[in-house]
Order: structure tokens, then C-alpha cells, then sequence
């Protein structure tokens, strides 16, 4: 028979017994246990990227909101600014106007008074101007 159950074949078991211990002790836990603290390492790094992907989003979200925030604020500043310069233009050209009109009035006032005074000394100065060319004209002095 090829296979018999002799004391070779017992102390062949035993050997593998010790063997398979040995290999359990110094391999197969060892390496056992580097692959889960790999994989607990690994799943423990994919938490914290889905973590700091979420907070990414999330304030990126929230930074998008406060820019448009300041958008609008900034926007009605700007109008409000316009506004009120707006306002103030037109008070200001109001009150330039006024101004303008009185000195308009002043000069049509002070060209009345003139020319009231010039049709004043109208006859007068006909009279020595009518004097002068007849003068001139007869060439002697009345």
C-alpha cells in the first residue's frame, strides 16, 4: 500500500501543526492585521474626503450667497448714491437758475434805466448835434 499510517506519517502531521502555528503566529495574523488597519485607514481617508467635498460645497455655496449679498447691497448704494446726486444736481441747478434769472432781471433793469436816461438826454443832444452840423454847414458860429 502506498499510503500507510506509520510514525513517519504522525510526526509529519505534527511538524505541519507546528508549522501552520508558526506560519500563524509570525505571518498570517501580522498580515491579517496590516490589512484591516490599511482598511480601516483607507475607509477612514474616503470619510474625511466625503466630509471636506461636503464643507467645500457647503461653503462654497455660502461664499456664492455673500458675494451676491454685497452684489445687491453695492447695487442699491449705487442707486441710492445716484439718487441722491440726482437730487442734489437738480437743487443745485435750481438754485443757479434763480441765481442766473435775478442777474437777467438786473441787466434788463440797469438797460431800462440806460436807455430811459439816453431817450432823457434824446432831445438835448439832438439839439447840439443839430447845432454842430449847422455850424459845419454854414461854416460860422450863431
Amino acid at each position: 500500500m502506498i499510503f500507510t499510517l506509520d510514525g513517519t506519517f504522525w510526526a509529519q502531521l505534527i511538524n505541519f501543526g507546528i508549522f501552520f502555528l508558526i506560519l500563524n503566529v509570525v505571518f498570517l495574523r501580522p498580515v491579517g492585521e496590516a490589512i484591516r488597519k490599511r482598511r480601516e485607514y483607507i475607509d477612514s481617508v474616503k470619510g474625511d474626503y466625503d466630509r471636506y467635498r461636503y464643507q467645500v460645497t457647503h461653503l462654497t455655496q455660502e461664499a456664492d450667497d455673500k458675494r451676491a449679498a454685497a452684489r445687491r447691497e453695492a447695487a442699491a448704494l449705487v442707486q441710492e448714491s445716484r439718487a441722491k446726486a440726482e437730487s442734489e444736481a437738480a437743487a443745485i441747478a435750481a438754485d443757479y437758475a434763480g441765481r442766473s434769472g435775478k442777474l437777467v432781471d438786473e441787466a434788463h433793469a440797469t438797460i431800462d434805466g440806460e436807455l430811459a436816461e439816453a431817450r432823457g438826454r434824446e432831445p438835448k443832444l439832438a439839439g447840439e448835434l443839430a447845432k454842430q452840423l449847422l455850424e459845419r454847414a454854414v461854416g460860422a458860429k450863431p
